[in-house]
Protein backbone atom coordinates (compact mmCIF):
# COMPACT_ATOMS: atom_id res chain seq x y z
CA UNK A 1 0.00 0.00 0.00
CA UNK A 2 1.22 3.34 -0.48
CA UNK A 3 2.13 6.02 1.87
CA UNK A 4 -0.17 8.66 3.50
CA UNK A 5 2.04 11.34 2.13
CA UNK A 6 2.71 9.91 -1.46
CA UNK A 7 -1.70 9.81 -1.55
CA UNK A 8 -1.90 13.28 -0.22
CA UNK A 9 0.24 14.96 -2.27
CA UNK A 10 -1.69 15.55 -5.40
CA UNK A 11 -4.70 16.17 -3.32
CA UNK A 12 -3.22 18.85 -1.77
CA UNK A 13 -1.59 20.16 -4.86
CA UNK A 14 -5.05 20.29 -6.33
CA UNK A 15 -6.29 22.41 -3.33
CA UNK A 16 -3.13 24.98 -3.16
CA UNK A 17 -4.02 25.49 -7.03
CA UNK A 18 -7.60 25.91 -6.71
CA UNK A 19 -7.13 27.98 -3.31
CA UNK A 20 -4.70 30.10 -5.49
CA UNK A 21 -7.18 30.30 -8.02
CA UNK A 22 -9.58 31.78 -6.01
CA UNK A 23 -7.16 33.94 -4.02
CA UNK A 24 -8.53 32.42 -1.43
CA UNK A 25 -5.32 30.50 0.08
CA UNK A 26 -6.14 31.81 4.27
CA UNK A 27 -9.44 30.58 3.71
CA UNK A 28 -8.56 26.92 2.10
CA UNK A 29 -5.92 27.14 4.82
CA UNK A 30 -8.32 26.88 8.21
CA UNK A 31 -10.87 25.22 6.26
CA UNK A 32 -8.64 22.18 5.82
CA UNK A 33 -7.32 22.60 9.15
CA UNK A 34 -10.57 22.37 10.42
CA UNK A 35 -11.66 19.26 8.33
CA UNK A 36 -8.59 17.56 9.25
CA UNK A 37 -9.01 18.52 12.76
CA UNK A 38 -12.92 16.87 12.39
CA UNK A 39 -11.45 14.13 10.91
CA UNK A 40 -9.02 13.29 13.73
CA UNK A 41 -11.82 12.81 16.05
CA UNK A 42 -12.17 8.81 16.70
CA UNK A 43 -15.85 9.02 16.34
CA UNK A 44 -15.83 10.74 12.65
CA UNK A 45 -13.04 8.71 11.73
CA UNK A 46 -15.46 5.78 12.77
CA UNK A 47 -18.24 6.55 11.00
CA UNK A 48 -16.33 8.02 7.90
CA UNK A 49 -16.86 4.80 6.18
CA UNK A 50 -20.29 4.07 6.59
CA UNK A 51 -22.73 2.91 4.54
CA UNK A 52 -25.64 4.69 6.45
CA UNK A 53 -24.31 8.18 6.18
CA UNK A 54 -23.97 9.55 2.49
CA UNK A 55 -21.72 11.64 0.94
CA UNK A 56 -23.32 14.67 1.17
CA UNK A 57 -24.03 14.36 5.01
CA UNK A 58 -20.00 13.39 5.05
CA UNK A 59 -18.94 16.43 3.90
CA UNK A 60 -21.30 18.62 5.51
CA UNK A 61 -20.12 16.95 8.65
CA UNK A 62 -16.01 17.74 7.66
CA UNK A 63 -17.24 21.17 6.50
CA UNK A 64 -16.68 24.69 8.95
CA UNK A 65 -19.93 26.03 9.81
CA UNK A 66 -20.25 28.93 7.41
CA UNK A 67 -19.00 27.21 4.25
CA UNK A 68 -22.03 27.02 1.57
CA UNK A 69 -22.81 23.47 -0.32
CA UNK A 70 -22.23 24.52 -3.20
CA UNK A 71 -18.48 26.10 -2.78
CA UNK A 72 -15.30 25.00 -4.19
CA UNK A 73 -14.17 24.01 -1.01
CA UNK A 74 -17.36 21.19 -0.47
CA UNK A 75 -16.47 19.92 -4.24
CA UNK A 76 -12.72 19.42 -2.74
CA UNK A 77 -14.22 17.09 0.02
CA UNK A 78 -17.33 15.77 -2.13
CA UNK A 79 -14.22 14.62 -4.16
CA UNK A 80 -12.07 13.10 -1.23
CA UNK A 81 -15.16 11.00 0.37
CA UNK A 82 -16.37 9.73 -3.48
CA UNK A 83 -12.71 8.75 -3.78
CA UNK A 84 -12.57 7.33 0.16
CA UNK A 85 -9.69 9.97 0.63
CA UNK A 86 -10.99 11.77 4.09
CA UNK A 87 -8.90 9.89 5.96
CA UNK A 88 -5.70 12.04 4.33
CA UNK A 89 -6.92 14.92 5.52
CA UNK A 90 -4.45 15.95 8.38
CA UNK A 91 -1.62 15.07 5.63
CA UNK A 92 -3.13 16.97 2.62
CA UNK A 93 -3.75 19.91 5.34
CA UNK A 94 -0.06 19.76 6.33
CA UNK A 95 1.61 19.66 2.37
CA UNK A 96 -1.01 22.78 2.05
CA UNK A 97 0.20 24.54 4.45
CA UNK A 98 4.03 23.54 2.91
CA UNK A 99 3.02 24.59 -0.11
CA UNK A 100 1.14 28.06 0.76
CA UNK A 101 4.56 28.90 2.72
CA UNK A 102 6.36 28.27 -0.54
CA UNK A 103 4.45 30.59 -2.40
CA UNK A 104 4.62 33.23 0.16
CA UNK A 105 7.94 32.93 0.70
CA UNK A 106 8.22 31.80 4.22
CA UNK A 107 9.53 29.78 6.32
CA UNK A 108 8.64 28.18 9.74
CA UNK A 109 11.72 28.17 12.06
CA UNK A 110 11.25 26.75 15.91
CA UNK A 111 13.43 28.26 18.31
CA UNK A 112 14.19 25.77 21.24
CA UNK A 113 15.72 27.18 24.61
CA UNK A 114 15.96 26.59 28.58
CA UNK A 115 14.28 29.52 28.98
CA UNK A 116 11.79 31.97 27.25
CA UNK A 117 13.96 34.18 25.00
CA UNK A 118 13.11 38.18 25.39
CA UNK A 119 10.47 39.47 22.39
CA UNK A 120 13.08 41.81 21.05
CA UNK A 121 16.03 38.93 21.29
CA UNK A 122 13.59 37.13 19.16
CA UNK A 123 12.99 39.48 16.94
CA UNK A 124 16.67 40.30 16.12
CA UNK A 125 17.24 36.59 15.64
CA UNK A 126 14.02 36.65 13.44
CA UNK A 127 15.52 39.71 11.64
CA UNK A 128 18.71 38.09 11.58
CA UNK A 129 17.25 34.37 9.55
CA UNK A 130 15.57 36.62 6.97
CA UNK A 131 18.12 38.03 5.58
CA UNK A 132 20.19 34.43 5.82
CA UNK A 133 17.08 32.74 4.08
CA UNK A 134 15.78 35.71 1.81
CA UNK A 135 12.02 34.58 3.28
CA UNK A 136 9.82 36.20 5.88
CA UNK A 137 9.95 34.11 9.16
CA UNK A 138 7.49 32.23 11.09
CA UNK A 139 9.25 31.62 14.53
CA UNK A 140 7.94 29.60 16.94
CA UNK A 141 9.59 29.31 20.55
CA UNK A 142 9.80 25.84 22.49
CA UNK A 143 11.02 25.49 25.94
CA UNK A 144 13.39 22.84 26.19
CA UNK A 145 15.53 22.15 29.24
CA UNK A 146 17.89 19.67 27.80
CA UNK A 147 19.30 22.92 26.07
CA UNK A 148 20.65 23.82 29.14
CA UNK A 149 21.53 27.40 27.80
CA UNK A 150 22.09 29.04 24.77
CA UNK A 151 19.22 27.65 21.80
CA UNK A 152 18.52 25.51 18.38
CA UNK A 153 17.21 27.04 15.32
CA UNK A 154 15.45 24.30 13.74
CA UNK A 155 14.71 25.95 10.07
CA UNK A 156 13.54 22.72 8.21
CA UNK A 157 16.60 21.73 6.29
CA UNK A 158 19.07 23.59 8.51
CA UNK A 159 19.87 23.31 12.12
CA UNK A 160 22.00 25.80 13.80
CA UNK A 161 23.23 24.39 17.48
CA UNK A 162 24.13 27.13 19.57
CA UNK A 163 23.02 25.29 22.95
CA UNK A 164 25.13 24.00 25.87
CA UNK A 165 23.76 20.52 25.16
CA UNK A 166 25.43 20.49 21.77
CA UNK A 167 28.72 21.96 22.82
CA UNK A 168 29.12 19.70 25.77
CA UNK A 169 28.30 16.43 22.62
CA UNK A 170 30.84 18.18 20.54
CA UNK A 171 33.39 18.14 23.42
CA UNK A 172 32.90 14.66 24.15
CA UNK A 173 32.71 13.60 20.80
CA UNK A 174 36.16 15.60 20.15
CA UNK A 175 37.56 14.02 23.11
CA UNK A 176 37.18 10.47 22.10
CA UNK A 177 38.19 10.31 18.78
Amino acid sequence: MSEPLTLARPYARAAFETARAHNALAAWSGNLGFAAQVMADARVSAIAGDPRLSHAELVGLLSPPNEAADSPFAAFLSLLVENRRVNLLAEIAALFEELKRESERTIRVTLRSASEIPADRADAIKAALKKRFAREIELEQRIDPAVIGGAVIDAGDVVIDGSVRGRLDRLQSALTQ
